[in-house]
């Protein structure tokens, strides 16, 4: 009798289930991933655990790669149609099929493994999930990771407070794919083919494993753990699918996981998930199973062993028991690709951020500064537009400061930072009349320092700058839920003009109102290479009680009083900082001068910022140059200020931004110039 097939199998199809001790086992798809499950089964049938019966796919396998005692078809339709009768079928095939093999497979009576990601939007997901219950059939999906040792241990840490509070989650991957990966089938780098979902993508399908992973440590496994998915895609690659994108979730617990994601690195590294804590960290390097747990006891690494995803379902179908990556247990991850799948498409990367690398199909792009903007958005928990990646889709600014026609500062309100950043208006980009950026934000080494605005650490133990809190209890920085916010009141802003006048409110954790802040800026040429940039701003108690303004400083760290006006700097080469009287990091810092200058070169361009303060103020200088670039005046350097109710302090700086190298004598000038205009 001939086979429903285009080719005849290699032997018949063998007896049906009730006369077979173990399982029978049918792949479908052995090309690409079906390769490795073709070597799995080869193992498994080895220890007698299994019987490898049949194979379905429209290409043969060449000669020799199978046992002439396994079946060959063209089709899943074909398989079963012949009576194989298989117990379990792995489908290891395109996206798009996964589902209608699926069903097809457990309305003939066997349990499934699927491969990731089990189908291609959340209404295919649904129905496979009801076809399963129907059929009353196991589904496994081959997210591997899940049969990670690591992730107990995991789960164990977090549970007994070994690296304190969760603050959030990171999943990071900087990979690299080639031409010719994207030409190995029809639907890689697909979004759709003719109207049917693919969602091809870096983190739907290459770098799948560390959005279930993260997801799985944030102990988000179904549709009801997701509150919210927040996407930012793009492409290098000339694709329809991103491979360049940032996936933020947002779990129903509260828990935050990042997912930063490339395929265009210049080079490949282990992807890993890292989960922050209040008291260290622990990072899975989930391909190798790595754990490394960082905390101030010290480092230590462990490996653990893996689980087998198909030995796990075909225990659980001999003895009862748990699937390690169930079906049920992948609606989170369905939730990001559904995101994903509606979100809009991706916006391709400019050339100019581009360098391909090798020829041919071996060409791979990578996209500039890519390492660091994956490292920056998982600590920082931003995408890459809220990051101002160059290339990223811009966001809208509160505001724009032009001078002479040329955008020179974009006015943030601060809202998308994280809560534990102290979320707060800031100006970034600052530039140069020339367009030298000379303000950074979310930086690596403090992502919670923000461009160029007013923090300040302690307000009646409220921390309005971000990160850690320096007390005097702990002699030392701790993490605290201690974090406020200061917000633009709705109706109280007025721009003009070269002037931003506007009314901040400073709220607590709680939401409650604990300083009014009267903020004004202003922003004038001063020649065809500088132009000043001002700052007033005054803050009142917002009730009837006594406020106290502190820093690190006033809480017993030596020389550590930074808080108020802070000017977060861009990288720069060759920095020189001074004032009239010193030189140099170590000589300014702490000083009280009427101006202050940095002088360096911001990305191969050259640039001068000079800080100055009016003649009557007494605060000191907080200068960092070897640890970081910032400059700040200290509100509270060594003792804190107490506001009574009705009471306000009050301080005013003014920074000269130009293009050129400026020495002593033209700096005199520019405050000599601003004297005699006020």
């Amino acid at each position: 009798m001939s086979l429903p097939s285009a080719y005849a199998p290699s032997r018949a199809a063998g007896p049906q289930k009730a006369q077979n001790q173990v399982p029978r086992i049918a792949l479908v798809g052995v090309h690409g991933f079906g390769a490795r499950h073709l070597a799995n089964l080869a193992r498994l049938e080895a220890s007698g655990v299994l019987d490898f019966v049949a194979v379905a796919d429209p290409r043969p396998p060449a000669d020799g790669v199978l046992d002439g005692s396994v079946a060959v078809f063209e089709t899943l339709d074909h398989l079963l149609q012949a009576g194989t009768a298989p117990d379990v079928v792995i489908l290891a095939t395109p996206i798009q099929t996964h589902v209608p093999l699926a069903i097809a497979a457990l309305r003939a009576g066997a349990d499934v493994y699927v491969e990731k990601p089990p189908a291609a939007s959340l209404q295919q997901f649904q129905e496979l999930l009801q076809a399963a219950e129907s059929a009353g059939r196991l589904v496994q999906v081959g997210f591997q990771s899940l049969g990670s040792g690591a992730l107990p241990a995991i789960r164990r840490l977090i549970a007994d407070g070994e690296i304190g509070d969760v603050l959030g989650l990171g999943a990071s991957g900087t990979w690299l794919r080639t031409r010719g990966y994207f030409k190995r089938s029809c639907w890689a780098g697909k979004r759709a083919i003719n109207g049917t979902d693919v969602v091809d993508g870096v983190a739907t399908n290459a770098l799948a494993h560390a959005v279930v992973t993260g997801l799985s440590i944030a102990a988000a496994r179904t549709l009801d753990d997701v509150a919210s998915v927040d996407t930012d895609l793009y492409r290098a690659h000339p694709t329809e699918s991103d491979d360049t994108s940032v996936i933020r979730v947002l779990t129903s617990a509260g828990q935050v996981l990042t997912c930063a994601l490339t395929l265009c690195a210049a080079r490949q590294t282990r992807p890993s998930i890292t989960v922050f804590g209040t008291a260290g960290k622990a990072e899975l390097f989930y391909t190798e199973d790595e754990l490394v747990v960082s905390t101030d006891h010290g480092e230590r690494r462990e490996v653990f062993p893996r689980t087998d995803l198909l030995e796990n379902l075909l225990e659980v179908r001999a003895a009862g028991g748990e699937l390690l990556s169930p079906l049920s247990g992948s609606g989170a991850f369905m939730a990001v690709l559904e995101a994903i799948r509606t979100a809009p498409a991706p916006q391709q990367i400019d050339d100019r951020y581009i360098k391909w690398e090798g020829s041919g199909d071996d060409a791979h792009p990578v996209v500039e500064g890519i390492a660091e903007l994956i490292e920056r958005a998982a600590l920082a928990q931003a995408t890459f537009s809220e990051l101002g990646a160059p290339w990223a889709r811009p966001l809208e600014p509160a505001a724009i400061c032009t001078v002479a026609g040329r955008e020179v500062a974009s006015y943030q309100d601060g809202s998308r930072i994280r809560p534990i950043s102290s979320p707060r208006p800031y100006l970034h980009p600052v530039r140069t009349l020339a367009g030298t950026v000379v303000t950074d934000h979310q930086p690596t080494d403090h992502v919670w320092h923000l461009g160029a605005g007013v923090a300040v650490q302690d307000v009646n133990g409220i921390n309005f700058w971000g990160g850690r809190t320096y007390t005097r209890e702990a002699g030392r920085y701790v993490w605290r839920p201690d974090h406020g916010t200061i917000v633009r009141t709705p109706t109280s802003s007025d721009s003009s003009g070269g002037a931003l006048s506007e009314v901040l409110s400073w709220n607590g954790p709680d939401g409650a109102p604990v300083l009014g802040e009267q903020r004004n800026w202003a922003w004038a040429a001063v020649d065809l290479q500088t132009w000043r940039l001002t700052l007033d701003f005054t803050l009142t108690p917002a009730g009837d009680a006594p406020v106290s303004l502190g820093s690190p400083g006033s809480n017993g760290r030596r020389l550590g009083g930074y808080g108020g006006f802070f000017w977060r700097l861009a990288s720069s080469d060759d920095a020189r900082v001074w004032s009239p009287a010193a030189s140099g990091e170590a000589a300014v810092h702490g000083s009280v001068s009427q101006w202050l200058a940095w002088s360096g070169t911001f990305d191969e361009e050259p640039a001068t910022l000079v800080f100055t303060a009016p003649t009557d103020c007494h605060d000191r200088w907080f200068v960092r140059v070897g640890s970081y670039p910032g400059v700040g005046q200290s509100l509270a350097w060594e003792e804190p200020v107490l506001l009574q109710p009705g009471e306000s302090v009050t301080r005013s700086v003014t920074v000269f931004v130009s293009d050129a190298r400026l020495g002593t004598a033209d700096i005199d000038a520019l405050v000599t110039g601003m004297e005699a205009s006020s």
